[in-house]
């Protein structure tokens, strides 16, 4: 372990979805212990959270969103396939079923998406170096082209694939939710080819689901990174760095009705569980145990 020179990536999910989350999310760059941030265009602190980007210098990608809250693009707020009948988008599991069904139109996903990369750059200045999905909509079948070719066409080299190291193995996790996470993982490796053939990259190693909310401690990141470390390190031992993202989603706790991406925040956004991933974070262990195994905090465009 201790020659492999690890870079690892920390972002901090959902930037922008409220004033309290940006905060949180702000106070744990300015800590040392977020070093990447992933933007929700949609969210309603989102303009907000572009101006705290810019003047703490905290690198920004964006975070695709199709499935929480109100679209971007004009054209599809009243009348598309990725509205419900409140004119919402249709949520986690309702934007699969209704994919699964065949009842979303593809050429709308492409021109939302392409709408939100359009104000990213509007709010931001600049391109998304990275882009991921939020609630990993990127990586379902169909979504996956039509993700890839916006990438490409924008020119967005970096992107998230959620296929964790040791997933099968964390058996606190509750059942429904494992039975999400191992959807994700078996979309993420279908997904795989397709980003190859388009010239999109991801870090060598994810790691996020195993340690969200109250399962993140300091001892479950650090066992996460060093198993997944180990592992690839046995497959690939000639390479001298390996790349990790660690997806995180600290803030303080949202009260509503501030926040959201259109319908207020969620149970996830208002618990405590936010407030715990702030603390765990920050914990000087934490950055004691990055120094000790020669892991170094960084963002997409230091790769």
């Amino acid at each position: 372990l201790r020659m492999l020179q690890v870079k690892l990536i920390v972002t901090g999910d959902d930037f922008g979805y409220c004033p309290r989350r940006n905060q949180g999310i702000v106070d744990c760059f300015l800590a040392g212990a977020v070093s990447n941030v992933s933007l929700l265009v949609n969210g309603s602190a989102a303009a907000d959270a572009a101006k705290l980007a810019r003047r703490y210098n905290i690198p920004i990608g964006l975070h695709a969103n199709l499935s929480e809250g109100s679209p971007v693009c004009e054209v599809l707020k009243t009348n598309s396939s990725l509205l419900n009948q409140d004119g919402f988008f249709h949520g986690k599991m309702g934007f699969r079923t209704a994919l699964s069904k065949g009842l979303l139109n593809m050429s709308e996903v492409k021109q939302e998406l392409k709408a939100q990369v359009e104000l990213f750059h509007e709010l931001t200045g600049h391109l998304p170096p990275h882009m991921d999905g939020h609630q990993h909509v990127h990586v379902l079948p169909e979504v996956r082209h039509v993700f890839a070719e916006v990438l490409e066409e924008y020119g967005i080299k970096y992107t998230r694939v959620p296929i964790e190291p040791g997933l099968h193995n964390c058996d606190w996790i509750p059942p429904s939710l494992m039975d999400f996470y191992l959807g994700v993982e078996e979309d993420s490796f279908n997904t795989v080819d397709v980003f190859t053939k388009h010239g999109i990259r991801w870090p060598d190693i994810y790691i996020g689901l195993s340690t969200m909310g109250r399962n993140m401690s300091v001892s479950s990141i650090r066992s996460a990174i060093d198993s997944a470390v180990l592992q690839l390190s046995a497959t690939a031992p000639q390479s001298s760095t390996v790349t990790i993202e660690l997806m995180v989603h600290p803030g303080y706790p949202s009260v509503p009705p501030v926040g959201g991406c259109g319908e207020g925040p969620d149970d996830f956004s208002q618990s405590w569980e936010r407030l715990h991933e702030l603390q765990t974070l920050i914990k000087p262990e934490l950055q004691s145990h990055y120094k000790s195994r020669n892991i170094q905090l960084c963002s997409f465009k230091d790769l």
